[in-house]
């Protein structure tokens, strides 16, 4: 049997050739995704580079041995100090369900299932991407082919589908309230569940990032692109943002900034849809308010994106492609008090850097998972807990002595 370390090295080792935008697979993965999802290629590569460029051996290695104490406790047994001995064995079937929209998400928990030593089965999806990566991982470690099983299932109600899952001691699974109650439903008792439905994120602006011209550019183009990458599907896209009254750049300024950080985001990150007529129909109303001196409204210039200034507060924020709600607030207690009184369910807070401790305690209570530098939201460390599970701690049991 392969050792824990071994199965790192050929996982970080598969992924590093994928950073290779002219790695043949990789070249013809990224047609498919394109194909499948509707994303522009400099979306893909984006995402590609950002995913397999987070793999590699130090990050594997450091994220189990920070949750299991060593890797070699995925071989035998490790010391523990105050503790009994441990050691730990992967679950003997886990099942991962891929996500319909982001692009790879299925991948880290696949990398880190089969580093537990678990026989894992992936729900593909059309594209084949889960496929073609596991055919790395074999090209590096043969015998890792038969720890994996890679398929495309039609639905819960698929023949297929419900074997593997009512054979699964583990399920991680990716998508809408309904689907991930149609897969619980399955499950055996005393299976492991990390359900990861579908979220939002949102930012906050302090004041002290709005302290000149240039802080507020800066902002802005972090604000564009966590808003605009994968034309605003993903949990980890923005929706709305609350900005800080009290700044040099007051909140409609900061918009105009806002506007024309999207128009540049627009070029460097080109929509892969032509618009729809939810995100015209909630533009037509933010021009109605502007039009009577309330809030205003940014179009895209470059592409079907849109910047709204100040939507009622008593409405939900727009969850809509490329479309992005600022709200102006005196504190996070205002930001605060939007959340509870939406319920919105969160994956990510981005913040400036400067944020204060009020801040970053609005965004501990916020229920989100991740908190992020604004700009960098899209760009999840393979580390960071998604979600807010454990990587490698769903797929592995202890056994200590």
């Amino acid at each position: 049997m392969l050792r824990a370390e071994q199965i790192v090295a050929a996982v970080a080792d598969a992924a590093e050739r994928w950073t290779d935008a002219d790695f043949p697979p990789r070249v013809r993965a990224t047609q498919a995704i394109a194909q499948r999802t509707g994303y522009t290629e400099p979306v893909i590569d984006y995402a590609l580079d950002a995913l397999f460029g987070s793999i590699d051996r130090t990050t594997l290695s450091t994220t189990i041995a920070s949750e299991l104490g060593a890797v070699a406790a995925l071989d035998g047994f490790i010391v523990r100090e105050g503790r009994p001995a441990v050691a730990y064995r992967g679950i003997e079937h886990v099942a991962i369900v891929s996500s319909d929209t982001t692009i790879g998400v299925a991948i880290p928990p696949f990398a880190f299932a089969l580093c537990a030593k678990a026989h894992v089965t992936v729900k593909d999806r059309a594209d084949g991407f889960v496929s073609a990566f596991g055919a790395t991982i074999v090209e590096e470690r043969p015998e890792l082919r038969h720890a994996m099983r890679i398929e495309t299932w039609q639905g819960t109600d698929d023949a297929a589908s419900r074997s593997r899952l009512e054979a699964a001691g583990a399920v991680v699974a990716f998508g809408r309230s309904e689907t991930l109650s149609a897969v619980r439903a399955l499950l055996r008792p005393d299976a492991r569940f990390v359900p990861l439905g579908h979220r939002t994120s949102l930012a906050y602006v302090s004041r002290a990032a709005l302290a000149d011209a240039d802080a507020a550019r800066e902002a802005a183009r972090g604000l564009a692109v966590d808003a605009l990458l994968y034309d605003g599907e993903g949990c980890l896209s923005l929706h709305a943002a609350f900005v800080e009254r009290g700044g040099t750049v007051g909140p409609p300024a900061f918009a105009a900034h806002v506007a024309a950080a999207c128009d540049a985001a627009g070029v460097e990150f080109p929509a892969g849809y032509t618009g729809d007529d939810a995100v015209t129909a909630y533009r037509r109303s933010a021009e109605f308010r502007a039009a009577q001196g309330a809030g205003g409204v940014y179009p895209g210039r470059t592409g079907p994106h849109l910047v709204v200034l100040d939507p009622p507060l008593d409405e939900p924020p727009p969850l809509l492609r490329r479309t992005l709600a600022l709200y102006a607030v005196d504190g996070p207690a205002e930001a605060r008090a939007f959340l509870e009184r939406h319920a919105i369910a969160l994956e990510g807070v981005a913040t400036d850097a400067a944020a204060r401790a009020d801040v970053e305690e609005f965004a501990l209570g916020s229920g989100a998972s991740r908190l992020a530098e604004l700009g960098t939201l899209q760009r999840p460390p393979l580390g960071g807990e998604h979600g807010g599970a454990g990587r490698i701690l769903p797929f592995v049991r202890a056994i200590y002595r």
